[in-house]
């Protein structure tokens, strides 16, 4: 047996399921979560199709319609304490969510159709990477995070960490 009780072969740290990952409650609303504070995307573009009116406001045929997910994400007219870190938020209450606030991967029938190979392969990789590593702050992360929310969210500067092998066998910063 390596450190922190890492035991190879133990179901533990078996290769996941798919029904293992479907089942993982609290892995979804951590997803979620990250999703919700860092959209990969902080605004959603779509082309008017044909003049409407939303609520008293037209919209030309050809005008561009921007949604501020970043926006969306962080205000406090929708979320608690939106800057702070809550996969709750995504417990089995998430319905009352509104899927035109919360909208990582777009909504309606032009959202993103890899959503679900995107979410199956976040957790998949957050499974396998937790199994086998964890992770620390160092002198050099940068705490709190900022953001360069320019086109795609992205930080200021690397994200730097200690990694420890979870056998034992490696180990850096």
């Amino acid at each position: 047996m390596g450190s922190c009780g890492y035991q190879p072969g133990t179901p533990l740290y078996a290769p996941p399921t798919y029904d293992a990952v479907v089942q993982m409650e609290y892995l979804d609303m951590v997803v979620n979560e990250t999703l919700r504070l860092f959209p990969v995307a902080i605004r959603l573009e779509r082309t008017c199709k044909k003049d409407v009116e939303i609520n008293g406001v037209f919209i030309p045929k050809g005008s561009m319609v921007v949604i501020p997910t970043y926006a969306l994400h962080h205000d406090p007219k929708y979320w608690t304490e939106p800057e702070e870190f809550r996969p709750e938020r995504f417990s089995k209450k998430k319905d009352s969510i509104d899927p035109y606030i919360y909208t990582p991967f777009g909504t309606g029938p032009r959202n993103c159709i890899g959503m679900r190979f995107a979410l199956m392969n976040m957790k998949l990789a957050l499974i396998r990477v937790l199994q086998n590593f964890s992770f620390k702050p160092c002198k050099e992360t940068q705490i709190p995070l900022k953001l360069d929310t320019q086109g795609l969210l992205q930080p200021e500067k690397p994200i730097v960490l200690k990694v420890d092998s979870r056998d034992g066998t490696l180990s850096g910063e």
